[in-house]
């Protein structure tokens, strides 16, 4: 999958959170709320990643950390989507920046 394909299934994706978020409290979801929603996520994916390596006792992490590591590039797929930020040419600026300071 490409970026572009990744961007479109993501935003599609939160379109219909966005109808259950309007079922459910009457409006979507803020930007803050999406942020904090990744947040959680993130913080998971720390927990997950001390089961797999021995240092947290968690049932299922194999699973659960393969499904919480993609949930929050999707959210980071929305996040830059709501915020107006490209994010294949800010990555790309981003990978070049970093490539140059490393001297790759």
């Amino acid at each position: 999958m490409d970026i572009k394909e990744l961007l479109e299934r993501s935003k599609n994706i939160r379109a219909i959170y966005h109808q259950l978020e309007k079922t459910q409290h009457g409006t979507e979801w803020t930007v803050e709320e999406d942020v904090l929603a990744f947040l959680t996520d993130a913080g998971l994916v720390g927990r997950h990643t001390m089961s797999q390596q021995n240092r947290w006792p968690a049932k299922n992490t194999e699973v659960m950390l393969e499904h919480k590591l993609c949930e929050c590039i999707w959210w980071l797929a929305i996040l830059a989507d709501r915020m107006d930020i490209n994010l294949e040419e800010s990555l790309e600026k981003f990978l070049t920046k970093t490539e140059n300071l490393l001297g790759e």
